[in-house]
C-alpha cells in the first residue's frame, strides 16, 4: 500500500522521504479544480449565478487535466486517485445541486431539494461505481463509458441555468421542469447507457487540421457567448445520448 509522504519513518533512508516536486502536480491540480468548485457554492449562494456556472466548467476543465498530467509525468497514485473522486463529488454533484436549487428552486423548496438530493446521490453512487470498478478490464467494443460520467453530468444539470442566462428560458418560472430535470440528469449518472469517451475518439490525420480549427472556433464562440455555447452543446450531447440508447436499446433491455 502507498505511503502517504507526509507520515514517512524517519528511520528510512533519505532517498525514500522525499519525492521529486513533479509528482505533486497532478494533486495540486487537482487541489485547484476542488477550490474551484468550493468557490461556486459561495457564489451560488450569493446569488452570482454567472460566476457560479463560470467555476464549475472550469473545474470541468481542470478534472480533465490533472488525469493527463499524472500519467504524462507518471505520477498516478491511490491518493491521487481518492483525491479526484472526491473532488468530482464536490465539484460535479454538491455543487451543481446547490447552485441549481439557490438559483431556480427557491420557490419549489419542499420537492425541489428532494430532486436536488437525488442528483447528488446519483453523482455519489456513479463516483462509488468509478472506484470500485477502475481497475476491472474495460467493458467489451469500442471505449466507452457506462452511464453519464459526473463532470458530464455536471454540464448537464447546469442545462436550467444555461437556458435562463442566454435569455432563452427563464426556468425560475418553471421550477418544477428545472428540478425534474435534475433528478433526471441523476438518473442518466447511475444508469447503464453506452456513453462516449474522448479516449475511443478517432481523428483521420487528412482531417486533423480541421478538427484544430473547429476547436479554435468553439473556444471563441464560448468566449463570446458562453451560455448559448454551453447550452447548445448540452442539447446535442442528450441528443447524441438519445441516440445512443435508441441504437442499444435491445442491450439495455
Amino acid at each position: 500500500m502507498d505511503q502517504d509522504p507526509a507520515f514517512e519513518d524517519e528511520s528510512e533512508p533519505a532517498d525514500r522521504r522525499t519525492l521529486p516536486l513533479v509528482q505533486l502536480i497532478p494533486n495540486l491540480v487537482t487541489l485547484l479544480g476542488l477550490c474551484a468548485g468550493l468557490t461556486a457554492i459561495r457564489y451560488g449562494i450569493a446569488g452570482s449565478w454567472q460566476v457560479a456556472a463560470g467555476l464549475i466548467v472550469l473545474a470541468a476543465l481542470i478534472d480533465g487535466m490533472d488525469g493527463l498530467l499524472a500519467r504524462k509525468l507518471n505520477a498516478a497514485s491511490h491518493f491521487g486517485a481518492e483525491l479526484d473522486s472526491l473532488s468530482d463529488f464536490v465539484c460535479f454533484g454538491v455543487a451543481p445541486g446547490i447552485v441549481i436549487y439557490s438559483a431556480l428552486l427557491q420557490d419549489w423548496p419542499g420537492l425541489g431539494w428532494v430532486l436536488v438530493l437525488v442528483y447528488v446521490l446519483g453523482a455519489c453512487l456513479r463516483l462509488a461505481r468509478f472506484n470500485v470498478n477502475r481497475n476491472a478490464p474495460p467493458p467489451p467494443g469500442r471505449v466507452h463509458f457506462v452511464g453519464v460520467p459526473a463532470p458530464a453530468g455536471a454540464m448537464l444539470g447546469l442545462l436550467p441555468l444555461y437556458l435562463t442566462l442566454a435569455g432563452w428560458m427563464d426556468m425560475r418560472e418553471w421550477p418544477a421542469l428545472a428540478g425534474l430535470y435534475m433528478a433526471f440528469v441523476g438518473l442518466l449518472m447511475i444508469s447503464r447507457l453506452p456513453t462516449p469517451s474522448p479516449k475511443g475518439w478517432r481523428v483521420p490525420r487528412k482531417r486533423a487540421a480541421l478538427v484544430l480549427v473547429g476547436v479554435a472556433v468553439y473556444a471563441g464562440a464560448l468566449v463570446s457567448q458562453p451560455w448559448v455555447v454551453l447550452a447548445v452543446s448540452d442539447l446535442a450531447y442528450l441528443a447524441v445520448l438519445a441516440w445512443g440508447s435508441w441504437r442499444d436499446r435491445r442491450k439495455l433491455a
